[in-house]
Formats: structure tokens, C-alpha cells, sequence
């Protein structure tokens, strides 16, 4: 089965080609036209069996899973944390609706009307003051309005651990404890060196952008909201986004306030405008190049070379004294080698089309057992790895150097997998019979130029 013979893959978009000139209803507006079309926003040429909220979902079988998704962001666009950030703050929102009412009070949602008033300075200097609905929760505590903390404790503002769920308590899905309450007997030692790098990049960022880093610390997950802080939104952070200076202004304002979800409203916007709009289509568009690029250099070899010989055969029989008839023989060879070619363009190889197999990617070829991790072990992982200190960089990977010492001759017959994913194959499919029909067309409009020709009558 396949598409229709009018099909053409996704096109390739470049990373920032239209991000700047569009606002932000306008990438929440093409946001939702890719929600409910099942497309990738302006994209055409993926099927809504490989639509990005489908992959997201981990509806989809190998090599169009989250993790493949993730590799590609990571190996090939460079911008894995773009989806660790999307993949966090989904798992956040959902820990945070089910955190008790009383808790959820404490962080009210961040309106699109307090956003447009802190963008406009509007409370910049002023004395930041207790929501009425955080005011009731704090009353009767040592938050309350009221009699400050002591001079010991505003030495060490990080003195009271964040509200989050206890250490015996376990999210769904495999999360992770993010910190706990135990007593005052342990608050000084919730304080590991690690979580201090953290508080301090993001007092850091706070005075960047002229603001004082004094959040109500009894909030849910504010430990957690440093960390994400210090390694996505800071400058120099280990997986920092790519946000302009106003997005980056605007964030740390809602932060500074609520560790609601909403606060990351303006920049989830950004991050997934660019997963849906760029690298889902760039992805999709990879994932149908079934060989590596020395197999597709050798597959376009091949087809030049199938020309050449069709060529060859139509000169030596035009110019000899054998019959017309004959001169439509080397249209094998133009067969052969215009479809090779075509696919080839497009990333194929036909003889692994052939068995709906592809070569097994530089950093898949050398992955151990213990290395390897299913789709849904990739949705059910711990957040602390989606939320971790450690960069996107793979330069010093194991596979980078073995990778290169490979030959070339060994790098075009590497080893080869069954591709799972029905529409991948359907789109392979697809583009395997344009070539065939358009290498039917240019073989018979190249042998009739031929036949047309008289005879050399040379030999």
C-alpha cells in the first residue's frame, strides 16, 4: 500500500526561519492547527500516523519512537533541549495538578494579565506582596505577613526546603522525589553542594534581569524549579534554550511569583512551535533515508553509473548497422540507473528498500545492551534525567571515534535492521514507485531520441 504517486516527503526548514517574525498567537495559533489537523503546522508530506503529538504519545514503532526522536535532536540538530524541556514540563504540570489543594494554593496560576503587567514594569521596584489566595494559606505561619525571619536565617535563604512530596512517596510512572520535609534536624543537610550551584545560578539569573531572588521558598518544587532554572534558562546553563532576552525577562518575573505550571506559558509556546514546526518535519524528513551517507553516495554512484552504461549502448548500437529494434535494449540500463538515482536524491537505497531494512545509525552500532532503552522506558523515566545538570554534548562519546576509524567500504555495508513502522514503509513505498514510473518516462524519451537517429552504418 501507498500514498498517492502527487506525495512529496516533508521539505527540510531551517532552525529561526520564521521563529523571530512571529508573535505569540501566531505560534500558538499554528500550534493548534497542528493539534487538531494531525500536521506539523506549515509541513506537508507526513501522515497522521507520524504526527508529532502520535510520537510524543508513543504511538509509533522504531525508528520514529521518542528516544529515535530524541537521538536525532541530539545527534543531528543539536537542539535535544528543546524536547527534554517539553517532555519536563508535561510530567511537571500532571505531578502538580495532583498535588493537594492546599499545596496548589500556595503557587497560583500565572495570568496572561500579571505577565503583560510585569512586562510592562509595572511592579519592577515595588515590594513584592503576598497573593490574596497564597495570604490565606500563609496565615498563621511564619510566612504570614508580619514579623520577619531572623538574621541567621536570612543568611541562608535556602534554609526552609521546599513543600514537595515526602521521600517515601512515589509519583506515577516512575518519577523522581525532587526533595522532601523531614524535619528541622535535616534542612541544613537537604543542602547538598549540588543543589547550591543550583540556587546560586539562579539568584544568578534573577539579578541579570534586575530582579531580587527572594521566592517564597514554601512553595511546591521550588528546589525543583532552581535546577530547571540554572540548566535551561540561565545564560551559560548546561542545556540552555535559545530564548530572547525578553522571553528570558519575562519567565524569571512568573517564577519569581509561582512555580504554577502557567509560569512557562510564553516560552512552552517557543519550544513547541519549534518542535512541531521544525524538527518534527526535519525529523520525519531524516527518518526515510534508509542508508547512511556513504551508502547513499554509493547508491548515486550506482545509478550514474546505470546511465552511463544505457548511454554507452545506445551510442555503440546507433552507430553500428543493427537494426532499431536493438536500440531499445540498453533501456535496462536507463531504468536502473535513473531510479537508483532518483531514490538515491532522496536518501534511499533501493536494495535496502528492498527489504524494508535500514542501516543501523553511528551511535546505535555500538550501543550496549545496558545502553539501550525501550520507548516506553524513555516515557517513564525518571524527570531528574530530563531535569539533569548534564549537557547535550557527545563529542567525547565512546561511538564518535570508532565510528571514524570505520572504513569506508565497511561504513556502506553496515549492519541493517527491520524497519517496524508501517507508514515509514508506505512512505518509502511511495517514493520507491515516483521513481520507477519516473525512470519508465526518461528511459523511453532517451531510447526514442535514439531511435530516431539514422544509422551510422560504422561498422
Amino acid at each position: 500500500m501507498v500514498y498517492t504517486l502527487a506525495y512529496r516527503r516533508p521539505s527540510y526548514v531551517s532552525r529561526g526561519s520564521s521563529r523571530d517574525s512571529m508573535s505569540g498567537d501566531e505560534k500558538q495559533k499554528s500550534i493548534n492547527d497542528s493539534i487538531h489537523s494531525g500536521s506539523s503546522g506549515s509541513s506537508r508530506g507526513i501522515p497522521d500516523a507520524l504526527s508529532f503529538d502520535r510520537i510524543i504519545a508513543g504511538g509509533v514503532c522504531p525508528p520514529c519512537t521518542v528516544r529515535d526522536f530524541m537521538n536525532y535532536l541530539k545527534y543531528i540538530e543539536h537542539a535535544a533541549e528543546n524536547l527534554q524541556f517539553f517532555l519536563w514540563h508535561r510530567d511537571y504540570s500532571k505531578r502538580f495538578s495532583n498535588l493537594p489543594e492546599h499545596e496548589r494554593a500556595l503557587s497560583p496560576e500565572w495570568t496572561l494579565a500579571q505577565a503583560e503587567a510585569e512586562a510592562a514594569g509595572a511592579q519592577l521596584g515595588r515590594q513584592k506582596k503576598v497573593s490574596p489566595s497564597v495570604a490565606v494559606a500563609l496565615k498563621g505561619t511564619d510566612f504570614a505577613d508580619g514579623p520577619r525571619v531572623s538574621e541567621v536565617e536570612k543568611s541562608n535563604p535556602f534554609h526552609t526546603p521546599p513543600r514537595t512530596p515526602s521521600g517515601d512517596e512515589k509519583r506515577e510512572n516512575g518519577s523522581f522525589d525532587y526533595g522532601s520535609s523531614n524535619g528541622d534536624d535535616k534542612s541544613t543537610a537537604w543542602l547538598s553542594s549540588k543543589q547550591y550551584n543550583h540556587h546560586k545560578k539562579a539568584e544568578g539569573a534573577f539579578e541579570d534581569a534586575g530582579l531580587k531572588w527572594q521566592p517564597f521558598t514554601v512553595q511546591p518544587y521550588r528546589e525543583e524549579i532552581a535546577r530547571i532554572i540554572s540548566i535551561y534558562i540561565v545564560d551559560g546553563g548546561a542545556r540552555q534554550l535559545n530564548l530572547s532576552s525578553r522571553e528570558r525577562t519575562a519567565l524569571l518575573h512568573a517564577l519569581e511569583n509561582t512555580t504554577h505550571p502557567s509560569a512557562f506559558q510564553s516560552v512552552l509556546t517557543t519550544v513547541e512551535w519549534s518542535l512541531r514546526c521544525q524538527a518534527h518535519p526535519n525529523f520525519i524528513r531524516w527518518t526515510i533515508c534508509n542508508g547512511n551517507r556513504a551508502r547513499v553516495i554509493f547508491a548515486r554512484g550506482l545509478g550514474i553509473g546505470g546511465i552511463t552504461v544505457g548511454l554507452i549502448g545506445c551510442l555503440l548500437i546507433t552507430l553500428s548497422s543493427a537494426g532499431r529494434a536493438w536500440r531499445v535494449l540498453p533501456i535496462i540500463g536507463f531504468l536502473i540507473g535513473i531510479s537508483t538515482l532518483i531514490a538515491a536524491w532522496k536518501g534511499m537505497c533501493v536494495v535496502l528498500h528492498g527489504m524494508h531494512h535500514r542501516h543501523l545509525r553511528p551511535w546505535e552500532l555500538f550501543a550496549g545492551e545496558d545502553d539501550e532503552v525501550t520507548d516506553v522506558e524513555m516515557k517513564n523515566q525518571s524527570t531528574d534525567t530530563l531535569a539533569s545538570a548534564s549537557s547535550n554534548s557527545y563529542e567525547d562519546e565512546p561511538w564518535v571515534a570508532k565510528y571514524d576509524k570505520r572504513n569506508v567500504i565497511r561504513k556502506v555495508f553496515d549492519r541493517e535492521v527491520w524497519i517496524q513502522e508501517p507508514a515509514l514503509r508506505q512512505i518509502q513505498d511511495t517514493i520507491f514507485l515516483q521513481s520507477i514510473l519516473a525512470s519508465f518516462v526518461l528511459s523511453a524519451i532517451a531510447v526514442g531520441i535514439f531511435c530516431a537517429v539514422p544509422h551510422g552504418n560504422y561498422y
